[in-house]
């Protein structure tokens, strides 16, 4: 009777850890695997308004789509495509399964409208990515001046396995 009550409880604790194996291999709500870099806002002119550019690189194998920002340093963050010589707002934009969606200047880009301070080179600007399928990230987005302009961003690589150190750099897996 032992070995069987010792092969029970063997039985018990292997169907346990494999429902929890189970539950742990689920993919998580998040759509894939997003990291934000290349965060920055140039210092606004404007005390109203200023743009914001980062890299949202998506690892995972499906598509997720950037449907909303928030920050505490305005009243409004509305998302702009560019086409051509021209800017619209737009509701939300693509970010490809293991590709990148590259928010630059002179390409798609955020708006932050009615500013509740104006920030200044070497400020940092809170904000939360929002999207259709993942989980908001969080990012701290470093105040750059006006004339500002990084290194390229990637938006002709297409690989994304070297991950940025910089600050503004956030992952959601």
């Amino acid at each position: 009777m032992t070995r069987r009550t010792a092969t029970a409880a063997v039985f018990a604790l292997a169907a346990s850890l494999a429902l929890a194996g189970c539950g742990d291999s689920d993919p998580a709500p998040s759509g894939g695997e997003l990291s934000v870099g290349s965060a920055y806002m140039p210092q606004p002119v404007s005390g109203s308004m200023a743009a914001g550019f980062l890299v949202i690189a998506n690892d995972g194998g499906a598509g997720d789509r950037l449907s909303s920002v928030t920050s505490d340093v305005a009243g409004e963050v509305t998302i702009h495509r560019t086409v051509g010589q021209t800017m619209e707002e737009v509701n939300d934009l693509d970010i490809p399964a293991h590709g990148k969606l590259v928010l630059e200047s002179g390409g798609d880009h955020l708006m932050f409208e009615k500013l509740k301070r104006k920030p200044k080179e070497g400020d940092t600007v809170s904000l939360e990515l929002h999207f259709a399928e993942a989980g908001p990230l969080k990012v701290e987005m470093p105040v750059k001046s006006a004339v500002y302009r990084p290194a390229a961003t990637g938006s002709s690589s297409q690989s994304s396995s070297q991950s940025s150190s910089q600050p503004s750099t956030t992952s959601h897996h």
